[in-house]
């Protein structure tokens, strides 16, 4: 207790502090300080000294000379890689998913794949032998008896010409499933038949020959044209997406969009087909069977 009390008063004691001329020993000034008030006016200026220098680094650029600190560049260039890490992992979740559904296809899994982790939902495995209404014993013979004997028949879908009975095409269903819900009436101006089928269904071309339009129109959507031979135009439209470009070669069969419900005039998915020759619209389903 005694020596703390003696340091408090070491602490208090005072001193006088003179300035004197060197040369006529004058006193200039004096100050009586203590040890305590020397102790306390240092942490006052060591205080300021480091708020100072604070705010002279956090809001200037002096900052920037500090080794270690990025530049303004070099913070532009984190972000940005930021940014493309971030793309990168959205490409890279994108091409998972899309493998992962393709993987499902080709296993027969009836699943879709998580649109967040990319994995194949829980499905049940496809058997196509014991599928509900299948075809029988006695349909399959049959069909492969008639498969063999149309082999080689180019001649299923006969353009009736009153010159001539030598042009016959082989046209081929622009759907592979699909119902007729409106067929062709000229009358009300309707130049094609409307064929209701599930949303992303392929589109084929019904013959071989090059697309001349494949464009967005604002009432009919996605519409594709293919000039064929002997003066034929097929139009599809209202799809949801077009694989083939103006000027594209395309064979029969060959899938040219997808089915889709786009433009104003839709009710629904399906694919609006019409048929023309000689700029004349001709019913398609005196050509082509949709059974």
């Amino acid at each position: 207790m005694k020596a703390k009390k003696k340091f408090w008063k070491k602490l208090k004691s005072k001193y006088k502090l003179s300035i004197m001329n060197e040369t006529t020993f004058e006193e200039v000034m004096h100050a009586r300080l203590s040890r305590l008030h020397v102790v306390s006016a240092l942490s006052m200026l060591s205080v300021i000294l480091v708020a100072l220098t604070t705010i002279l680094i956090a809001f200037t650029g002096l900052r920037e000379f500090i080794p270690g600190y990025p530049d303004r560049g070099m913070r532009r260039q984190i972000t940005m890689n930021a940014l493309r890490v971030d793309s990168l992992a959205v490409e890279l979740a994108r091409r998972d998913r899309f493998f992962n559904s393709i993987r499902a296809v080709i296993a027969g899994e009836n699943g879709r794949a998580d649109s967040l982790t990319g994995e194949i939902a829980p499905a049940v495995k496809m058997n196509y032998d014991t599928v509900p209404l299948g075809a029988s014993d006695e349909e399959r013979n049959f069909r492969e008896l008639v498969e063999e004997r149309e082999r080689f028949n180019l001649t299923l879908g006969a353009l009736p010409t009153a010159a001539s009975s030598e042009n016959f095409y082989h046209c081929f269903p622009p759907l592979a499933h699909g119902i007729i819900s409106s067929h062709f009436d000229e009358s009300v101006h309707h130049y094609g038949i409307d064929l209701v089928a599930q949303q992303n269904a392929n589109v084929s071309a019904v013959l071989g020959g090059v697309v001349i339009f494949s464009d967005w129109t604002l009432k009919t959507g996605y519409v594709i044209q293919v000039q064929h031979a002997g003066d034929f135009i097929s139009i599809y439209k209202h799809n949801s997406e077009l694989l083939k470009k103006q000027g594209d070669p395309v064979r029969v069969g060959e899938a040219i969009a997808v089915v889709g419900n786009t433009g104003e005039q839709t009710t629904g998915p399906h694919l609006h087909f019409e048929l023309w020759r000689g700029g004349k619209p001709v019913d398609p389903e005196k050509y082509i069977n949709f059974e």
